[in-house]
């Protein structure tokens, strides 16, 4: 195995399967192209990439677990993530990718948008799983992408290029979207669970010694990434999970306001506030008054 590859450069991934490169800072790779391919490899990705799985020719693992793919699965990768490749012996990988260089869509409309894209951040068993119509839809992506490579450098390559890149994204974005609803069964049950779990973690101390509670630890509980898991809650029930413990916090806050004489403070503590004020703002911004103007019109 060799060791961990910095993938900094275009050019650095181009020359791990053999390939040309046309572009310092973009690339569209189709890997049945490939002249060379190793076998093991772990890749820190210094670049952004976005790949089309077209068959099963090895097992990609990120963090812990193994990723998501099979046939027609789009994999995607951000700079700083580290995947681990094991390709299968005397396999050839058939995958279609794109890869683009942070510094390319700096101080592009894309460089502003590219946040929006969360799926670069999907983690484990979060991979795209298209059907075949938008398989072709990606690959007339990367066809465009491709010809404008091939194209001579002009004033318009920059800006076609970093489009059609925003292009392919919002396409994908679509396509997880449809994703979370083909799936919602599973994700209702993803919804149960997340509910439960506010509940517990309420019931019990762990507001007092840990704080409150955020995005990750519940998404660490059902195995899910921060990302995947606050879109899938949010495309499911049209609020973010920020929202939703929220909510969670401000009914109890009533509850124990109105069922009990503990003082605002001793509430805010018990419900894992840091200070009193930070609980008060909260309760006025979301209900429109002060826990202690709750209170007195509920006496």
């Amino acid at each position: 195995m060799e060791g961990l590859i910095k993938l900094d450069s275009i050019d650095r991934y181009n020359k791990l399967y053999g390939l040309e490169t046309l572009h310092p800072m973009v690339a569209v790779v189709d890997l049945s192209k490939a002249t060379v391919w190793p076998e093991h490899f772990k890749i820190n990705y210094g670049v952004y990439a976005l790949f089309l799985k077209e068959t099963k020719c090895g097992d990609i693992t990120y963090g812990r677990q193994p990723y998501d793919y099979k046939e027609g699965t789009i994999v995607c990768f951000t700079p700083g993530q580290v995947a681990e490749t094991e390709m299968l012996k005397n396999v050839r990988p058939t995958a279609h990718g794109i890869l683009f260089h942070p510094d390319f869509i700096r101080g592009t409309m894309l460089g502003q948008e590219i946040k929006k894209y969360s799926f670069f951040s999907y983690e484990t068993r979060e991979a795209l799983h298209l059907s075949d119509t938008e398989r072709e839809t990606i690959m007339d992506c990367f066809r465009k992408i491709e010809v404008e490579l091939e194209h001579n450098i002009d004033k318009h390559s920059r800006r076609l290029i970093t489009a059609n890149i925003g292009l392919l994204l919002d396409y994908c974005m679509r396509f997880y979207e449809r994703q979370f609803t083909t799936r919602e069964a599973s994700n209702k049950d993803v919804i149960v669970r997340f509910e439960r779990l506010l509940d517990e973690y309420f019931d019990s101390k762990a507001p007092q010694e840990n704080g409150l509670p955020n995005v990750k630890y519940f998404a660490d509980k059902v195995f899910l990434s921060p990302n995947y898991f606050g879109d899938m809650i949010s495309k499911q029930t049209g609020k973010t999970v920020t929202e939703y413990i929220q909510d969670k916090l401000i009914g109890r806050a009533k509850e124990l306001l109105l069922s009990t004489s503990k003082p605002m403070s001793e509430i805010a503590y018990s419900l894992g506030f840091q200070y009193p004020q930070h609980m008060s703002r909260m309760f006025k911004r979301i209900v429109g008054i002060t826990p202690n103007e709750f209170r007195a019109q509920g006496a």
